[in-house]
């Protein structure tokens, strides 16, 4: 839509003598247009689309005659809420303007939808399909209608054919029903916010039932009801909530979140009230079950009233069987303690006689007589082992003696023997060939030693010891 230039506005003109920049030109082409364009909107197929990464986005609308360059910032694209791509048609409002630097002429975008109720049919099943998704129609979360209600709440617009045939209804089948009505408008731009804000009402009320409805009308017309938003606050009220939105045919999304969907509002009426007839019959019902109980529970009280007539027996005699039972415990009592004390006389016994081997003087003398009898044998046994010990330690004295050098130095033998001054160590000498002239030695005699200082050495072989034995 194009808006005609106002009345009395004069165009911008330039003298044949005056010369403009280009930019000059520009700017006065851009106040042009957009002093008597304005804000427009405008329907056409999408092409070249561009999102760069400054979120903004460029694209082309065009149809089969003519194209214009567009233009949708960043904050206004984000309240989009289809996917733009190329090919689909659109319809976009906005406001037309001149990009100075090129000179181009474009269409800076504030909205965009589908054209046509395309794109509300669209919208429709796209939101379907994701709440679907999370779980909001399943059938597990939905709540049964209660049979027999006390209080319902109307949502509905007052001046609606919707709330006169539920009205209606109930006045016929059920006049006893409480109705609540919490005034909504059904369409527009303020229907939102109040069917929102009735749902959150009412939730917090004490009611049993809640009726959202509205008479036909076109897919515009319900729009409110097919609403991300006015769904969820129908998955969100506590109480059973019944959908009665348009003609039979006419399906939203608060059809499918709500609890029970009813094909027109004199139905829901219908579905939410008993008749006469339904209450006669569960009154009927009641009263026979209750006749059968309280039957059944009379004849049980009758026959314990019997038998406790039959058990009942005369005071005087009752008193006597059980004084006659006392004296029998009596007896029993009294054999019974004398039978626990002959018992614990015979413990008692046995106890002292225990004690009695158990006397710290039987057994300290008992224990000293046979520490006596061991201290003598160890006595014994340790003299006998000292006498084979002297024996013993005598004939290895006499062995040594045989091999001791002693007895050797005793029959004129000497040792000689030589200190290293270095290390202090004492050696023998065995052979002539370890002594040198001059050399002080130590001969060990068997009853002392002496001094010596080599000489000389001779290296002959000194005599056999049997020439020895013959010389003496």
């Amino acid at each position: 839509m194009f808006r005609t230039p106002r009345a009395g506005h004069t165009s911008h003109q330039t003298s044949g003598d005056s010369v403009l920049t280009v930019s000059q030109l520009a700017r006065q082409a851009r106040i042009v247009i957009e002093e008597h364009l304005g804000s427009v909107m405008v329907e056409g197929e999408l092409s070249n689309f561009r999102r760069p990464g400054s979120g903004h986005w460029y694209f082309t609308l065009k149809d089969a005659d003519a194209q214009i360059r567009c233009a949708m910032f960043a904050g206004r694209n984000r309240l989009v809420r289809i996917a733009a791509t190329d090919g689909m048609q659109v319809r976009v409002s906005g406001t037309v303007s001149l990009y100075e630097p090129r000179g181009d002429f474009q269409l800076i975008v504030d909205r965009m939808e589908t054209a046509g109720e395309g794109a509300l049919r669209a919208a429709f099943e796209a939101l379907k399909a994701r709440l679907g998704a999370e779980g909001l129609f399943d059938e597990a979360r939905k709540r049964p209608l209660p049979a027999h209600p006390h209080h319902l709440t109307v949502i509905s617009s007052p001046s609606g054919a919707a709330l006169s045939d539920v009205l209606h209804v109930i006045e016929r089948r059920f006049p006893g029903l409480k109705v609540l009505l919490i005034p909504t408008a059904v369409q527009g731009d303020a229907a939102a916010r109040q069917i929102i804000g009735a749902l959150d009402r009412a939730g917090k009320m004490s009611t049993d039932v809640v009726l959202l409805t509205r008479g036909g009308g076109s897919l515009e017309d319900l729009w409110v009801f097919n609403l991300e938003a006015v769904a969820r606050a129908v998955a969100a009220c506590p109480h059973p909530v019944v959908s009665a939105i348009g003609h039979q045919t006419d399906f939203t999304i608060t059809d499918f979140v709500a609890d029970v969907r009813a094909p027109t509002p004199s139905a829901a009426a219908e579905l939410i009230t008993p008749t006469r007839e339904d209450l006669g019959r569960t009154l009927s019902g009641l009263f026979a079950r209750l006749s059968r109980h309280f039957g059944q529970e009379i004849r049980f009280l009758r026959q314990s009233l019997l038998g406790l007539d039959r058990r009942l027996i005369d005071p005087a005699s009752q008193i006597a069987q059980r004084m006659v039972f006392a004296d029998e415990l009596e007896r029993r009592l009294a054999r019974a303690c004398r039978a626990t004390i002959g018992s614990r006389r015979v413990r008692l016994a046995g106890g002292a006689r225990s004690l009695a081997l158990l006397d710290p003087a039987r057994l300290i003398g008992t224990h000293r007589r046979a520490l006596a009898s061991v201290s003598a044998g160890l006595s014994r046994q340790l003299r006998s082992e000292i006498a084979e010990r002297r024996l013993s330690l005598a004939g290895n004295a006499r062995a040594l003696a045989g091999v001791s050098p002693l007895a050797t130095l005793d029959r004129g033998y000497a040792v000689l023997t030589r200190t290293t001054p270095q290390t202090t160590t004492i050696s023998t000498l065995t052979s002539v060939h370890e002594a040198t002239p001059g050399d002080r030695l130590r001969a060990l005699l068997a009853d002392g030693s002496l001094d010596v200082t080599v000489t000389g050495r001779d290296t002959t072989p000194p005599l056999t010891a049997p020439d020895v034995e013959d010389e003496r």
